[in-house]
């Protein structure tokens, strides 16, 4: 057990380097002096170092959490003025952005959980309810289901503006899900609660027209990327609304930019897949191709992003480096 006396040695310090990421404001690094920046590195890696003495602690639970949330923010503040590198993008995308999806996994599966939770209900209302259906879904698109036909057909013949309306779309709904996230999360569960039911609803109507098969393979090329893409936003709008409802130990301020810049990282992770969503359902979910291959084609896609988001990149522990303020813990039995 590490004692009192060592803690109270070591708040000073922890309170320091809160105080220089404070001072520093808006404007970063700019608002600090050069004795700060060197202060503030010291102090970083002295308390990554505190931080993995106090985690073999069981009963300090709360305590690593905060330091684990000053030194993801002392990270942004050290090291925001980097300029970005091709070799950084590619980084981001490798190691970045799956490390962040598994540790905030439980977000994206609340998000998930919203959006089949509702869609189920939309589909029960809208078969024990049918005028439900044309209230939702409008008479012209409700007319075209009852003559067993797809919405979806123009999309063929202007097949690279359709795309890139699609991903235009696409972008804006998943960037919208996870900006509402400011407004304490109701905009993102409001958000997905609104997808889910249209998607509910749609299938319901398809399915009591006898056209299920006509819309899932239509939907199973693109959607098995689209839909986690829509979840990941959807997460990372409700990690922004924990940050601004649950600060924990740090000020309301602070958690709001700490969590928020977890999300935004997840946000930027899933351009590529509304990108690659957006080409297939602009070229390959309306075409004529067999059905059969639709679906092999969205087995195909969905196992690639498995294996891309279930690689857990290996983290790193920081490089911690001696400084003068370095005080061994005492234990206890030493303290007594």
């Amino acid at each position: 057990m590490i004692s009192a006396s060592w803690l109270q040695k070591r708040r000073r310090y922890w309170a320091r380097i809160d105080e220089l990421i404070t001072r520093s404001g808006r404007n970063g690094v700019r608002n600090l002096s050069h004795s700060d920046l060197q202060e503030l590195a010291l102090l970083y890696r002295q308390t990554a170092s505190d931080l993995a003495t106090i985690r073999e602690d069981a009963s300090s639970r709360d305590l690593a959490h905060y330091l684990n949330q000053l030194l993801g923010r002392a990270h942004n503040l050290i090291y925001m003025g980097r300029k970005s590198r091709p070799a950084g993008i590619i980084k981001f995308y490798r190691e970045t952005f799956p490390q962040i999806f598994h540790d905030t996994l439980s977000y994206t599966l609340t998000a998930a959980a919203i959006f089949w939770a509702i869609a189920a209900v939309g589909a029960v209302m809208a078969i024990v309810n049918p005028s439900f259906q044309r209230y939702l879904l409008g008479n012209e698109m409700m007319e075209t289901i009852a003559k067993k036909q797809m919405w979806t057909h123009s999309l063929v013949t202007v097949k690279p503006l359709a795309s890139s309306a699609i991903m235009t779309n696409n972008l804006s709904v998943s960037f919208t899900t996870f900006a509402l996230g400011i407004t304490a999360g109701v905009g993102t569960v409001w958000m997905l609660a609104l997808n889910g039911l249209l998607f509910g609803v749609v299938s319901a109507a398809c399915w009591e027209a006898g056209m299920s098969q006509q819309l899932f393979s239509f939907v199973a090329p693109h959607g098995v990327v689209e839909l986690p893409a829509i979840f990941i936003a959807g997460g990372a709008g409700l990690l922004l609304a924990k940050g601004l409802l649950f600060p924990g130990l740090l000020p309301r301020r602070a958690s709001l930019v700490l969590e928020g810049g977890r999300a935004v990282r997840l946000a930027l992770g899933i351009i590529p897949m509304l990108i690659l969503a957006g080409t297939v359902e602009g070229f390959v979910s309306p075409s004529d191709v067999p059905v059969a291959w639709k679906y092999a084609v969205a087995a195909g896609m969905f196992c690639l992003l498995l294996l891309y988001v279930k690689r857990k990149p290996e983290k790193r522990e920081p490089v911690v480096v001696p400084v003068e303020i370095t005080e061994k813990p005492q234990t206890a039995s030493e303290s007594a």
